[in-house]
């Protein structure tokens, strides 16, 4: 079998960072992603809510770089997580991350630079076409 999961989104609301018993770092954060169609003559957008959890040094990381209304692309694995509440049944998908790549830094003078270099580098585009999800 194959789980892989690739996401581009918009952080709608700052990380959480929490530690286990043991000290592992886990953070979580939630994206949301948009995709536009075509419904007839109309053109409509349909926004996904997708949390993340990150483990380790990485999610350290996520927590201290990455804020709000920042987009990220996650990389991961989809698992769904079960529990009970008052007697009912509850479940809900996420996806465990592997990689986070930070793609806006939300400065504008870091990105006007041009230095073309590393991934971390790497700016949404300001225009977007049907196909981006932002």
């Amino acid at each position: 079998m194959y789980n892989k999961c690739i996401i581009i989104g918009n952080l709608t609301k700052d990380p959480e960072l929490r530690y286990t018993p043991q000290g592992t770092p886990v953070c979580t954060i939630r994206l949301a992603s948009s995709t536009k169609y075509k419904s007839g003559d109309s053109m409509k957008e349909e926004t996904l809510f997708i949390d993340c959890i990150v483990w380790g040094k990485q999610g350290e990381n996520v927590a201290q770089h990455l804020a709000k209304g920042r987009t990220a692309l996650v990389e991961g694995r989809l698992q769904e997580r079960k529990w009970e509440t008052d007697g009912q049944h509850r479940s809900k998908f996420e996806i465990v991350a592997q990689t986070v790549k930070f793609l806006s830094t939300g400065k504008k003078e870091y990105a006007s630079e041009g230095s073309g270099g590393s991934e971390g580098d790497f700016h949404a585009p300001e225009e977007t076409t049907d196909l981006e999800p932002f």
